[in-house]
This record gives structure tokens, C-alpha cells and sequence, in this order.
């Protein structure tokens, strides 16, 4: 496609391409990246962003009681030096198969609850500036208390009962009390409220895997 007016007298642009990238160093969890590309105009660019390592995707989860209740996570985050109200979250690894077993495993472990339901939501992505990060996000229900999972050794979390009717002024004092909170939540909660308030909504397909 090139730069000219096309018979609507809108000017076209040219095509964004990636031409080329490069490690600039690899931690243990984390490598960063540059990428070079062309861009609408036609000049070459650069663009930093980081990678993360032995990683199929990611996804997060709002689990929802039979009782109506949200079950939210707080732990302490380095990167903000504080404590986030999150809801649970993890990475799928190579030995899972989908995105619905990492959710499954990761609120076991975060949160000692099970899902008899996994409901996909939806996916994109978390910091299209700074990663190539695509989150997908689920609906959990039917959940049944079996005990905390085995977390990873860096994670402290606390788990948090909140009545769905009450989680946004819960959620302003906890912010009061100096807790960060995570964006996704609102928007999030409000598909799920969404899905929970319509059962006639046609069901999502839930992608098999990420490469």
C-alpha cells in the first residue's frame, strides 16, 4: 500500500513493518528487546520492550461465589514498592496445554478455591508500550474451597472476601488504607457482572494455547 489519494480523497498509508530485533540482555524471568520497523511514513524506527521467558501466555481471573462474593488478592509488588489489591493472576507455562488449565491452576494455588465453571471473557494486551504481554481473563464459579495450593516461594498473598454489591466502596477504602488497586478490576467485573446477570449470552470460545 503507498502513500497517494485514493478516489475518496483519503491519503493512504504505507504498511507498518517489523524489519529486525535484537537482545539487549536476559534475566532470569524477564529479556529485553529491541525491535526495528518501519513505520506509516516510511521511516525506520526503534522500539525497546521486554519479553518474558519460558511463557505461553498469561491470564487472570474473577472468581465469584455462590454466595456473591469476589474474591480479590493483596500482596506486595516491588516494581510499585507497595501492596496491590489484584485479581488472582499467572503465567501458563510450558507443561500446561490452555489457557483455561493455567487459570484453573493458578486460583488454586493463589486463592484454595476451585472452579467448577471457567468462563473465557476476553484478551489483549496489558502494556502494549512496554511488553508484548497479552492478557486473557476468565469468569470463575461454582467455586469450592480446597485448601491452599503451593504458591511460588516469592509470593505472601492475602485473600479477600468482597460482597459483588459492595466491592467498589470496598475497594475506595482499601485504596484509603494506602493499597494500590489494579485497574483491570473495574473493567473486568463489569464483563463478568455482565455475564452473570445474562445466562442467555451465547459462550465465548476459549483459545486453546498461545504459542
Amino acid at each position: 500500500m503507498t502513500e497517494s489519494d485514493n478516489e475518496s480523497g483519503k491519503i493512504m498509508k504505507k504498511d507498518v513493518s517489523i524489519i529486525g530485533r535484537r537482545t539487549v540482555w536476559e534475566g532470569m524471568f524477564l529479556r529485553s528487546v529491541i525491535t526495528t520497523y518501519v513505520d506509516s511514513k516510511g521511516a525506520k524506527r526503534e522500539w525497546e520492550f521486554l519479553e518474558r521467558l519460558n511463557c505461553k501466555g498469561i491470564v487472570v481471573i474473577v472468581p465469584v461465589t455462590v454466595d456473591n462474593e469476589v474474591l480479590v488478592t493483596r500482596q506486595f509488588r516491588p516494581p510499585v514498592n507497595g501492596y496491590v489489591i489484584e485479581f488472582p493472576a499467572g503465567l501458563m507455562s510450558e507443561k500446561e496445554d490452555t489457557l483455561e488449565e493455567a487459570a484453573m491452576i493458578e486460583l488454586l494455588e493463589e486463592t484454595g478455591y476451585s472452579a467448577g465453571n471457567m468462563v473465557y471473557l476476553t484478551e489483549g494486551p496489558l502494556s502494549s508500550g512496554a511488553s508484548g504481554e497479552v492478557l486473557s481473563a476468565f469468569l470463575a464459579t461454582g467455586l469450592v474451597f480446597r485448601g491452599m495450593g503451593k504458591q511460588d516461594e516469592t509470593e505472601d498473598i492475602e485473600v479477600i472476601k468482597i460482597p459483588i454489591g459492595e466491592i467498589y466502596q470496598q475497594l475506595s477504602d482499601l485504596r484509603s488504607d494506602g493499597n494500590l488497586i489494579d485497574l483491570k478490576i473495574f473493567g473486568l467485573l463489569e464483563l463478568a457482572k455482565n455475564i452473570l446477570s445474562n445466562s442467555s449470552l451465547p459462550s465465548k470460545k476459549i483459545p486453546d494455547k498461545r504459542e
